[in-house]
């Protein structure tokens, strides 16, 4: 069942750049409750009162925000529901049609344009929709868990402006015992020179199974300032899937937390293929024993790109599994930075993490920061860490081009050898593909 999502009326201009009064216009013009406002309206405090970052902060000593002025985008979108059919048919087939799924939302221009249902969700008590509906519909559930739980709006600048302006975002639920066949899938095309700020709230009931995956595009000369929250209650299994391909002159922000209960199963698959400047912030909080999650990466920088990831592992508890597996590669001038740390805190004994960062070099003029790390508080545990950054060696390349294969195709060969580590814990078969495709992409650039 296919059915357009009802457009409110269209965004008014916004005269004022970022100010308390372009908060109260931007939820105005969605019509929301007050409840929500005041949310915002302490939001903005927040991020008032809280620093830019300083190239001092050991955060961002290596990642520079040179170049970035808040001022320079448009607060929110101001066309809201102007998609033509044409273009939203070119995104319906180059991007919904390659997965199937449980339902799908697109999102364009501040809101939720599409929505696709298979009439079993409805039946299972799932609740899959935008977030702006949500808060009309089930604003219960938005009051209990939006940012009060997982990501909080002083966890930095980035998510205080998120939380103050939030634009486009699902909400996910799914009850208790409840699995959900095929993936839940959302698209975010965001236009340019806009600042957007897309939300995914994902809540696992006891014994709940789900796969959502969050597919980010466009963003022209654009910002996003983004915020995932996955709380998973005792055994349940989530696999959720962050794919960003924006265009290389986006600026994109992201902070996302993973709250595990007991006995939990997660698979986090972080991809970052564009933006001009990516930074981001994943954090594996693990609150009850038991807990499983692995948080997996992938990214490829070409010509002046810049992606920073920091990772945490937070082991509060006994008898808990982490691992985290980043892999990149680097073309041109491009830079990465990782910096990750395993923390485990004091009684969480029978711990058992790992921590790897492998970077593929490319090109010489290309660089690769990596800085793992352990903070261990308790004397039982098994943590490891490591982190490599090696060129392709011309012998591998001979070796293939001896039997038949073109340097373009030797190369693009090694690199793909280089992913699959990652990609075979890919769990969608379509994500996979695409994935694959993106990388030929980029190789080719």
């Amino acid at each position: 069942m296919s059915v357009p999502v009802k457009e409110p009326e269209k965004f008014v201009e916004a005269t004022a750049r970022f100010s308390q009064e372009t908060v109260r216009q931007a939820s105005a013009v969605k019509g929301e409750p007050a409840w929500m406002l005041d949310f915002r309206l302490q939001a903005w405090q927040t991020f008032e009162s809280l620093p830019w970052p300083k190239p001092t902060d050991e955060a961002w000593r290596r990642t520079r925000l040179t170049g970035f002025r808040l001022e320079n985008f448009i607060p929110f979108s101001t066309n809201h529901g102007s998609v033509a059919r044409n273009e939203l048919g070119a995104i319906l087939r180059n991007e919904l049609d390659e997965m199937e799924s449980s339902a799908s939302l697109i999102y364009r221009d501040g809101g939720a344009i599409f929505s696709q249902e298979n009439e079993n969700l409805r039946t299972q008590g799932v609740i899959f929709t935008d977030l702006q509906t949500a808060v009309q519909a089930y604003p219960e559930l938005v009051q209990q868990y939006f940012m009060t739980e997982a990501v909080k709006p002083d966890a930095n600048k980035f998510t205080a402006l998120h939380a103050a302006l939030w634009d486009t975002g699902s909400l996910i639920y799914v009850p208790k015992n409840t699995k959900v066949a095929l993936p839940l899938q959302a698209i975010l095309y965001q236009d340019e020179g806009t600042a957007g700020y897309h939300h995914t709230l994902l809540v696992a009931e006891e014994g709940a199974d789900v796969t959502v995956v969050d597919d980010l595009l466009g963003a022209e000369n654009a910002l996003q300032a983004g915020v995932v929250e996955l709380i998973l209650r005792d055994t349940a299994k989530v696999r959720y899937m962050n794919l960003q391909d924006f265009k290389h002159t986006a600026w994109n922000f992201l902070t996302g937390r993973a709250v595990m209960g007991k006995d939990t199963d997660l698979r986090w698959i972080q991809v970052s293929w564009g933006s001009r400047l990516t930074k981001a912030f994943l954090t594996l909080d693990l609150q009850g024993e038991g807990g499983h999650s692995e948080l997996l990466g992938l990214y490829f920088t070409t010509r002046r790109q810049h992606v920073d990831h920091q990772t945490l592992q937070l082991h509060r508890v006994p008898n808990c599994f982490s691992d985290l597996l980043f892999n990149g590669a680097l073309k041109h001038r491009a830079r990465s930075v990782y910096m990750g740390i395993i923390k485990v805190l004091p009684g969480a004994q029978k711990t058992d993490a790992f921590q790897r960062n492998g970077n593929l070099i490319l090109d010489r003029t290309a660089r690769a920061d990596s800085i793992p790390g352990l903070e261990i508080e308790a004397d039982d545990v098994r943590c490891t860490h490591a982190a490599t950054a090696a060129q392709v060696e011309d012998e591998y390349v001979f070796y293939l081009m001896a039997r038949g294969l073109t340097r373009p195709q030797a190369e693009r060969m090694i690199v793909q050898g280089f992913f699959q580590k990652v990609l075979d814990r890919v769990p969608v078969e379509s994500v996979v593909h695409k994935l694959e495709k993106v990388i030929a992409r980029k190789i080719g650039r």
